[in-house]
């Protein structure tokens, strides 16, 4: 029977009973589907994004067992008061979920210096120091997902950059399962395909025309659809908890076959 995401928790049914997660750009889309999928199974969860008025909305949602935390992933001061804050009211992490990322989709004649930076800064050097400033806290056993994209084993045009920042995700993840092994901690990649957020569409593209680029991007999927953030938050969950503990250093693609058929 499938899981309704808005029922209440019921101790011992919990899949992260007493856990403590990280989850940066859980304000919106993937990420704040992965905070509330989180919470729903006993988790007690740090949420960052940009803007106030956003975290604020989504601790509204979330309702209990949440802490938001004004930043910038790529901002290494802000991650430092992120960490400060787990500290005091928690003392530990044991799930980071490296989730804040952009997308700027530019023809590659057309990137700039500034496009590159802005992408690789918050993609990239976000999810890398979101990671090491989480090692002092992170406990033994614990669990890094860096949230990737499917994206990084296409050429689609004017994604170079995009494509390539989350690529870097994916070759992270094996290092860090490798070097921390011996704490027993599990990296992993999470790469999602085309999922209906707010990050699909440009912000500001008329209604009408996102429509049909959300029916054209549906058309590439051969299950005829895009994905919904709660079933990003489900592969989330897996490779957070213990139902994956045989698994570091891999790549969980859910992209509804788009690279796999």
């Amino acid at each position: 029977m499938a899981r309704n995401e808005d029922a209440p928790y019921i101790p011992g049914m919990s899949k992260l009973n007493e856990k403590v997660a990280v989850v940066t750009g859980g304000s919106s889309g993937i990420g704040l589907a992965i905070a509330r999928r989180f919470v729903a199974e006993g988790a007690h969860v740090f949420i960052t994004g940009r803007r106030q008025a956003e975290l604020d909305a989504a601790v509204k949602l979330i309702e209990r067992n949440v802490t938001a935390v004004q930043g910038d992933a790529s901002n290494l001061e802000d991650l430092d008061r992120l960490y400060a804050q787990v500290k005091k009211e928690k003392g530990k992490v044991d799930i980071v979920v490296a989730n804040a990322g952009m997308t700027d989709p530019m023809p590659f004649a057309e990137a700039t210096p500034e496009h590159f930076d802005r992408i690789f800064d918050l993609n990239v050097r976000g999810a890398f120091f979101t990671v090491q400033k989480s090692l002092p806290l992170l406990s033994q056993g614990g669990s890094i997902v860096a949230v990737g994209s499917a994206m990084t084993t296409k050429g689609l045009p004017a994604y170079a950059t995009y494509s390539a920042s989350k690529a870097a995700l994916r070759s992270f993840t094996r290092t860090w399962a490798s070097e921390l092994k011996g704490r027993g901690i599990r990296a992993n990649t999470l790469s999602p395909g085309g999922t209906d957020t707010p990050l699909l569409i440009a912000s500001g593209t008329p209604d009408a025309e996102a429509e049909k680029m959300r029916q054209l991007y549906s058309s590439w999927i051969p299950l005829g659809r895009l994905g919904r953030p709660e079933e990003i938050a489900a592969a989330a969950l897996f490779l957070a908890s213990s139902e994956s503990s045989y698994a570091t250093g891999t790549d969980l693609v859910v992209d509804g076959g788009f690279t796999q058929v």
